[in-house]
């Protein structure tokens, strides 16, 4: 059987009220934009579901291939249509389950009945299909919990609509929803995961690296690059400031006490991202910490960290342990970037014993007896902004969000 037509179940959207539209047309312009290189696609959104239509079976594939990546979605199947008629529907069950490789497999009917004025109800629908497939296809047996195979049958007013396929989405928000922020992308393990989960819950992302030559290599910069174009498999493109950060790193060695230099320069990362953040008009700043997995992650350090801002700084990884992070990292094909031998500057400058927990009038007192002010000005200055376009991403994507 060929199939030309999907439909997209939206799941957690289905809960929004009188603004769910907003999210559906996010969603679409999401679908649209995973899609443009596909000329014979045609993409149709309604309320409750979403509808995609090729007559290109190969186009089709890799429809279902790229869906898989797209957050909002629930679920997708492949599904067949026909007249809202019994004879019709029977007909179209048979083709449907027959095109599912059913040999020794056990099946199930499930039906929704939307239209409700059509004549015949839910459990005779459901006997009467079943039976006609029984009858008609071989190998098949039934069983009500947990089949092989579940024909859903879905009657409205103007179509029925089959499906024997389920493909499971990437759940969440559309990315661009809830806003966007700038992500603190060191080229570890944690950073990207925590993108992703921000991604997740539909916020679009631009990330800050910090680089320092010549103590970093170009090979730790690009690793960064790679995990942005990763992540931009989830959504939009990520774009990636690179702050020169040399000369900061350099006087806080020089100026600073070793077991208080962690603490002041997470303080002076966060005013630099903070600074490209209301340059860029976001509305918050992620990062990858997790509560108590290094010195600077101690609730006394974050809240020391924390105090050079009042803009919201969002931590979707605190309460995973490593070994969740590191599964998850692998799941979303960030893992093997991240493990590549290139230190960060955080890294090379990590000195023996940092305080775990700092006192903040102390840091402060240390941080007094150096301007850091014109030195901050010229990171931000000098930064490179860098959009890949490895994978073909030729087009802007800001304008939809």
């Amino acid at each position: 059987m060929k199939w030309n037509q999907l439909i997209i179940r939206y799941g957690e959207l289905s809960l929004k009220g009188r603004n769910r539209n907003l999210f559906v047309q996010q969603l679409r312009r999401n679908v649209k934009f995973r899609l443009k290189d596909l000329e014979s696609v045609t993409i149709r959104a309604e309320r409750d579901r979403m509808f995609i239509h090729s007559n290109d079976s190969e186009q089709l594939e890799e429809v279902i291939d790229r869906l898989q990546h797209i957050f909002g979605i629930q679920s997708y199947s492949p599904i067949a249509t026909c007249e809202p008629d019994m004879d019709a529907i029977c007909q179209r069950a048979i083709e449907v389950v027959r095109a599912s490789e059913p040999e020794g497999k056990t099946f199930k009917v499930e039906v929704k009945r939307a239209d409700k004025t059509f004549p015949h109800r839910t459990h005779d629908i459901q006997q009467i299909v079943g039976e006609q497939v029984l009858r008609n296809v071989d190998g098949l047996t039934v069983k009500m919990k947990e089949p092989d195979l579940l024909l859903h049958v879905d009657i409205r007013r103007h179509e029925a609509q089959l499906s024997s396929i389920r493909y499971e989405g990437a759940g969440g928000m559309p990315v661009g929803a809830s806003g966007r922020s700038l992500l603190m992308l060191s080229g570890g393990i944690d950073s990207p995961v925590a993108g992703y989960l921000m991604m997740k819950r539909g916020v679009a992302l631009e990330a800050i690296h910090f680089a320092s030559p010549p103590y970093t290599s170009d090979f730790a910069t690009e690793k960064v690059i790679d995990l942005a174009e990763q992540l931009s498999e989830y959504g939009p493109t990520v774009k990636v400031h690179v702050i020169p950060f040399t000369e900061i790193q350099k006087t806080i060695a020089e100026s600073i006490p070793e077991n208080l230099s962690m603490t002041t320069t997470r303080r002076l990362m966060l005013q630099i991202a903070d600074r490209v953040r209301e340059e860029r008009e976001l509305q918050a700043i992620v990062t990858g910490e997790s509560l108590g997995q290094v010195a600077s992650q101690t609730l006394e350090s974050m809240t020391a960290i924390n105090a050079v801002t009042s803009t919201p700084v969002l931590r979707p990884l605190v309460t995973y342990d490593k070994i969740e992070i590191i599964d998850l990292s692998k799941k979303i094909g960030t893992y093997d970037i991240s493990i590549r031998p290139y230190e960060d500057c955080c890294t090379i400058f990590t000195p023996s014993n940092p305080k775990t927990k700092p006192k903040l009038e102390q840091v402060k007192r240390f941080e007094r007896s150096v301007d850091f002010t014109e030195m901050i000005e010229r990171a931000v200055a000098n930064r490179e902004i860098v959009v890949s376009t490895n994978r073909n991403k030729q087009y802007e994507f800001e304008d939809l969000l």
